[in-house]
C-alpha cells in the first residue's frame, strides 16, 4: 500500500505540475503586465496603512494585514530551513537563483487567485470566507459547484487531517534534539495552545498571526543578517556564485545545471505555495474596500517567504560553506570548506542551516530549534483555517455542519498530537499528494477564469490615477463581471457616506 502511494505522489508531484505552476507564472505576469514588480511601492503602502480603520470593522472581521500574516503562516514554514538546504545540496547554490525566479513570477500567480478570492467571498459568523471552492462555484464558466466541491475535498483531507502530524512531528522531534523535551509533552502543549486559538474564532487566530508572523520572520532575518555581517566579505562571492551556478558558469557545478532548475523551482514551489490555492482563503477573509488590494498584498507575501526568508537561509549556508553538493547517484560534486563529515545525502536539511549557524555566531541548533517551533507551529494554524474554511464550503454552515466542523477540529487536534509522538510516515506522502492535488484543480481553475482578476487590477489602477482606490464604491458589475455579488452590494450600503461615491457610470464591457 505504501509503494502504490509513493507512486500516486510521483505522479502528482511530477515535472508537469512544476511546468504548470512555472508555465501560470509566466503567462499572469504578463497577463497583469507584471504588477508584481511596477506595484511595489503600492504593495507596500498596503501592508503599512490601513484600508479600514479599526472602530470601522465589525468585530469578528480582520484587516489586510491580518489577512496577509494568515497566508504568510502558512508559506513560511519548515521548507524555509530544511528544504533550502536540500536544494542547495541536491542542486547546487544555483538553485537559489532558480527559486527567485519561480518567486517572482508566482507572485503574479498569488495576485490572481487571491484577487479572486476577495472578489468571491461570502459573509459567514461576522466576517468572511472564500477561497478557490467559492471562486469556482460561483465565476469558472459561469460556475462549476462540482469543481469547487473537488477542491474542498481535497483541501480537508489534506489540511485537517494529514499534514497536521507532520508539523508537530518536527516540533517535537526538534525540541527533544535541542533540549531534551519529552515528545508528548511538546504534543500535549501543541494541542492546548492550539486549542486556544483554534477555538476562539477567525479574528483570535488573525490577531496571533498579526503579532507572532511578523516578530519570527524579522527575528530570523536579523540573526541571518548578523551571520552576513561576520562574514561581510563573502556576501559578493557567494551572490555571484549563486548566478553563475545557476547558468553553469561555475565548474564545479556545470554538470548538475538541470537539478539546479529542477531543485530551485520545486523548493520555490513547494514554500511559497503561489496558485496552489491555499492563500486565497486568507486573502478572502480581509475586510478591504477592493479586491485587488489584499491581491496586491498577497503577492507581496511571497517576496517574504522566498526573497527575505528562504534568501536568509540561503546566504547563511553558503556564506559559511556549511554544505556539500551531491549528483543524481548520491556522489558528492563539491564539498565546501564548512561541510562536516556527517552530511550525507540522507541527513541534508535542518542540520545544515544549524551548522551554518554554529559557524556564524553559535548555538545553531537552539536557534534552528526555536524557528522550527514558531514556524511549524504557524503552518498548523494555516492548515486549520484552510481545511475549516473549505468544511464551511462544504456544509454551507448549516447546523449539522456545525457538528461536523467540530468532529473535524478534533481530529486535526488529536492528528497533531499523534504526530508528536509517532513518526510522521506515510503522512508526508498523503498530505504531499492532497497539497498537490489542490494545485492542479486551483492552476487549471485560475487559468480559464482569470479574467475578472485582471478587470478588478485595470480598475484598481484606474482608481489610483484619480485618486480613489480607497473609496468604498466597489461594484463588479460596473466593470464588467456579471453575476451575483451581495457581498459587495451589502459593503457598498453599509459604507454609503464614508469616503464613498456610489454615482459611476457602469461600463457596458463583459469578461
Amino acid at each position: 500500500m505504501e509503494g502504490f502511494i509513493i507512486w500516486v505522489n510521483g505522479i502528482v508531484w511530477s515535472s508537469a505540475l512544476i511546468y504548470l505552476c512555472l508555465g501560470a507564472g509566466i503567462f499572469f505576469t504578463l497577463k497583469i503586465g507584471g504588477a508584481q514588480f511596477t506595484m511595489m511601492k503600492e504593495m507596500v503602502r498596503l501592508l503599512l496603512g490601513k484600508d479600514v480603520k479599526d472602530e470601522e470593522r465589525s468585530k469578528d472581521s480582520i484587516s489586510g494585514f491580518e489577512a496577509m500574516c494568515m497566508s504568510v503562516s502558512g508559506r513560511v514554514g519548515t521548507g524555509n530551513i530544511a528544504g533550502v538546504a536540500t536544494a542547495i545540496a541536491l542542486g547546487g547554490p544555483g538553485s537559489i537563483f532558480w527559486l527567485w525566479v519561480i518567486s517572482l513570477l508566482g507572485a503574479a500567480s498569488s495576485y490572481v487567485e487571491s484577487t479572486l478570492g476577495q472578489l468571491y467571498k461570502e459573509r459567514f459568523e461576522g466576517g468572511y470566507r472564500g477561497g478557490p471552492s467559492y471562486y469556482f462555484k460561483k465565476g469558472l464558466l459561469g460556475g462549476k459547484a462540482w469543481y469547487g466541491n473537488l477542491f474542498a475535498i481535497a483541501t480537508v483531507l489534506a489540511m485537517s487531517i494529514f499534514m497536521p502530524s507532520t508539523q508537530s512531528n518536527v516540533i517535537a522531534g526538534s525540541l527533544n534534539t535541542a533540549l531534551g523535551i519529552p515528545t508528548w509533552v511538546s504534543g500535549l502543549t501543541i494541542v492546548a495552545l492550539l486549542s486556544l486559538i483554534v477555538f476562539g474564532g477567525a479574528k483570535r487566530l488573525a490577531k496571533f498571526a498579526g503579532i507572532v508572523v511578523p516578530f519570527m520572520a524579522v527575528a530570523y532575518i536579523i540573526v541571518a543578517v548578523i551571520v552576513l555581517a561576520l562574514n561581510v566579505e563573502n556576501i559578493l562571492p557567494s551572490l555571484g556564485l549563486i548566478v553563475n551556478s545557476a547558468f553553469g558558469k561555475e565548474e564545479a557545478f556545470a554538470g548538475i545545471i538541470g537539478s539546479a532548475i529542477s531543485w530551485g523551482v520545486k523548493r520555490g514551489v513547494y514554500s511559497n505555495e503561489a496558485g496552489q490555492g491555499t492563500g486565497p482563503a486568507s486573502a478572502a477573509a480581509a475586510d478591504t474596500s477592493h479586491p485587488a488590494k489584499q491581491g496586491l498584498i498577497q503577492a507581496f507575501s511571497i517576496y517574504i517567504d522566498s526573497i527575505f526568508v528562504c534568501t536568509a537561509t540561503a546566504l547563511m549556508i553558503i556564506i559559511t560553506g556549511a554544505y556539500k553538493v551531491f549528483d543524481g547517484t548520491g556522489k558528492i560534486v563539491h564539498e565546501a570548506a564548512g561541510a562536516t563529515a556527517n552530511m550525507t545525502v540522507d541527513t541534508i536539511g535542518a542540520a545544515n542551516t544549524s551548522v551554518a549557524l554554529d559557524i556564524g555566531i553559535g548555538y545553531g541548533a537552539y536557534i534552528v530549534a526555536i524557528a522550527i517551533v514558531f514556524f511549524a507551529f504557524t503552518t498548523l494554524l494555516a492548515f486549520f483555517w484552510n481545511g475549516d474554511t473549505a468544511l464551511v464550503y462544504l456544509t454551507k454552515g448549516s447546523e449539522a455542519g456545525k457538528k461536523v466542523r467540530l468532529v473535524v477540529k478534533l481530529l486535526y487536534l488529536g492528528f497533531t498530537f499523534i504526530g508528536s509522538v509517532v513518526a510522521g510516515g506515510v503522512a508526508w506522502t498523503l498530505g504531499d499528494i492532497g497539497v498537490g492535488t489542490m494545485a492542479w484543480i486551483n492552476i487549471i481553475g485560475i487559468l480559464i477564469m482569470h479574467k475578472p482578476a485582471i478587470a478588478c487590477l485595470k480598475d484598481y489602477k484606474n482608481r489610483m490615477k484619480n485618486g480613489t482606490q480607497d473609496n468604498w464604491d466597489f461594484n463588479p458589475n460596473e466593470i464588467g463581471i456579471e453575476g451575483n455579488f451581495e457581498v459587495w452590494d451589502d459593503i457598498r450600503s453599509e459604507r454609503r457616506g464614508t469616503n464613498t461615491s456610489l454615482n459611476r457610470e457602469p461600463q457596458l464591457k463583459t469578461i
